[in-house]
């Protein structure tokens, strides 16, 4: 890393809370209870991080955190239940923070606890596995599927293994009803707000409503009158600012799933989407 972008990294904590003090005229940031927003990879975490930008305009927040707590290390390995959470208790007082983390005992007994307010996004997985295809084979070149989604005649073999999953010469990654098995760790728990990208899309204020009551339950009265913020927090949503940016519609799946994809996701998923409510039966 260059010098010019360590001291950048150096100073962004300290303008940013500069930056906070002048717009809210205080110098601390304890008033509002702790946010961490949590996102299934590949499904609308940046629009997440968007809306928690966009709360920092609303509520006397100093910023949200650069980084997110990740249970993935560079190198592809998973990070110790112990880091993540040591990540998770370094967050400072009125610093959002976000990440990709699981629903594990120790996650839960720190963010689920009394005062503190959890968000949870997650996608329709078939958007989810298109996303993630696009992703791994064009946009990160470092992503453990990247090289050998590129010894891949196209995007529908990609897509096929993606589904499918994989476990061959040190390569793993879990099919897609195994991978959504932490989703349902998340829906299950009453004191996180699980949102669906779709419902921030087609139902972007009543879910948005839904985002500041869960802030509220607490005890805490939010500053900003109703209508204000849920139109502050509408003009933070840019999805085409996200690095990660390609499509950020719902249902495009249907461009990319020919009839062999469907066959072999119902194959492999099972009943996946009914229990997600995607679909009413596997008739689609």
């Amino acid at each position: 890393m260059k010098i010019s972008a360590q001291l950048r990294r150096i100073l962004r904590s300290p303008g940013k809370y500069a930056q906070a003090a002048w717009r809210w005229k205080r110098f601390g940031f304890t008033d509002a209870p702790p946010i961490f927003a949590n996102a299934k990879p590949k499904s609308g975490s940046h629009l997440l991080l968007q809306i928690m930008n966009g709360f920092c305009k609303i509520a006397p927040y100093a910023f949200v955190a650069a980084d997110p707590v990740r249970t993935i290390n560079a190198s592809g390995g998973r990070r110790t239940d112990e880091h993540i959470l040591a990540d998770l208790q370094a967050t400072r007082a009125g610093v959002i923070s976000w990440g990709y983390v699981d629903a594990t005992p120790q996650n839960l007994a720190f963010l689920c606890a009394t005062g503190r307010v959890n968000y949870f996004i997650y996608r329709d997985p078939r958007d989810m596995l298109v996303s993630h295809v696009f992703f791994a084979t064009d946009m990160h070149l470092g992503h453990g599927m990247h090289a050998y989604y590129q010894t891949l005649a196209d995007f529908s073999e990609r897509l096929k293994v993606a589904i499918t999953g994989i476990n061959q010469d040190g390569l793993y990654m879990a099919d897609v009803r195994q991978r959504y098995e932490g989703v349902f760790q998340w829906l299950e728990q009453p004191a996180c707000l699980c949102l669906r990208f779709e419902d921030l899309i087609n139902r972007r204020d009543a879910t948005l409503n839904l985002m500041l009551d869960q802030v509220e339950k607490t005890g805490y009265n939010i500053p900003t009158p109703r209508a204000q913020a849920i139109s502050v927090l509408v003009d933070a949503i840019q999805p085409k600012k996200s690095h990660t940016f390609r499509a950020g519609k719902t249902g495009g799946w249907k461009e990319h799933f020919t009839p062999e994809h469907k066959a072999i996701f119902k194959d492999v998923a099972g009943d996946l989407l009914v229990r997600l409510g995607y679909e009413q039966n596997n008739d689609w």
